[in-house]
């Protein structure tokens, strides 16, 4: 499931890259952020640009709502290695002592 979130986002991104200036007016005309932000954190990206857009700068409150992104982000990346934590074999759940 969080492959697909991840492959969503960065479709997204890519898509709103590509067809209006708002990746390009969010980080002032750079091209390196915004393809490292669709390479590792896509909704993080996404999250920064809607906030941007919609008050014309990230401060205060749109602080929060990137970190938050920021930690969907992280939340995709691991839950896959979570996951799959049951198929590795010989994996053991650590005894607390």
């Amino acid at each position: 499931m969080g492959c697909l979130v991840a492959l969503l986002a960065r479709v997204a991104l890519l898509g709103v890259w590509l067809t209006t200036p708002l990746v390009t007016r969010a980080f002032q005309g750079g091209w390196l952020l915004p393809l490292l932000g669709v390479l590792f954190l896509p909704i993080t990206t996404l999250v920064y640009i809607l906030v941007y857009m919609a008050a014309g700068g990230v401060a205060g409150w749109g602080w929060f709502w990137v970190i938050l992104g920021f930690l969907i982000d992280v939340t995709v990346h691991t839950s896959g290695a979570y996951s799959n934590r049951q198929r590795v074999s010989g994996w053991r759940p650590s005894r607390s002592t």
